[in-house]
């Protein structure tokens, strides 16, 4: 991770998957972040994640550092994932292993000519252990993720948008020019006030996650916070017609 900027409505988050830590202080820093509307996780150097640190995973080789490694990784994405603010993984090169799982915490994935995310884990005598076969069986269905986890097998671009695990294939593979076309692709989700755009991330959180009464409480509450507010009084205002 170089770089984190909250100062428009996106942020964009550069992914080096070692840092685990600094993942984790950046996804706190975006917890607070108020006017914040989207999020843009992206590689260094036209590679998204290359997969985990062999060194470090010999390091922590016994069973108890590596759950506790897992129950780390799993906290965090899960925030990542439920933060208020419409995410889009920008793949480039290759998501492997904890790269692929990174995917899966963002609501959208986009990828780059000649990319490709491959779920590793089998060769490696793992499974996903980050929440990624968790998400991945709810974005693509059980029979598509068992197929991308016991094969092992890379899922190109072309493949990704077929299983519905990728939203498109940008025009670009060079880092700024994938990075500009998917900051236009987000903007279509993220026009409007951001306590309007989070509000709608939230409801769809509740419904995704919780019991339907849960979650109907949920949405209740998150619209308690709308209804009334500038947004709605500035559209009733407009007596804005729908076409």
């Amino acid at each position: 991770m170089t770089s984190l900027n909250c100062s428009s409505s996106f942020s964009v988050l550069h992914f080096k998957c070692t840092m685990m830590l600094e993942l984790q202080e950046r996804v706190t820093e975006l917890e607070n972040w108020k006017d914040g509307k989207g999020l843009i996780i992206c590689g260094a150097g036209n590679t998204f994640c290359s997969g985990s640190d062999l060194n470090a995973v010999k390091a922590i080789s016994n069973s108890q550092d590596g759950m506790n490694m897992c129950m780390f990784m799993q906290n965090t994405l899960t925030r990542l994932m439920r933060l208020p603010l419409i995410s889009i993984a920008l793949i480039q090169g290759k998501a492997l292993g904890g790269g692929a799982e990174l995917t899966t915490a963002c609501d959208f994935r986009l990828m780059t000519p000649g990319s490709e995310i491959r779920f590793v884990h089998k060769h490696m005598g793992l499974v996903p252990g980050w929440g990624g076969a968790a998400r991945l069986v709810r974005i693509i269905g059980s029979r598509a993720a068992l197929q991308l986890l016991s094969r092992a097998h890379g899922v190109d671009s072309e493949r990704a948008l077929h299983l519905g695990l990728s939203e498109g294939t940008l025009s670009s593979s060079d880092e700024t020019g994938s990075l500009e076309e998917a900051r236009a692709w987000l903007s279509q989700y993220t026009e409007g006030p951001a306590s309007v755009i989070q509000a709608v991330k939230k409801v769809v959180t509740a419904g995704r996650e919780l019991p339907l009464e849960a979650a109907l409480r949920t949405e209740k509450d998150v619209f308690g916070t709308v209804w009334g507010g500038p947004a709605n009084l500035e559209a009733l205002t407009r007596r804005q017609k729908h076409k």
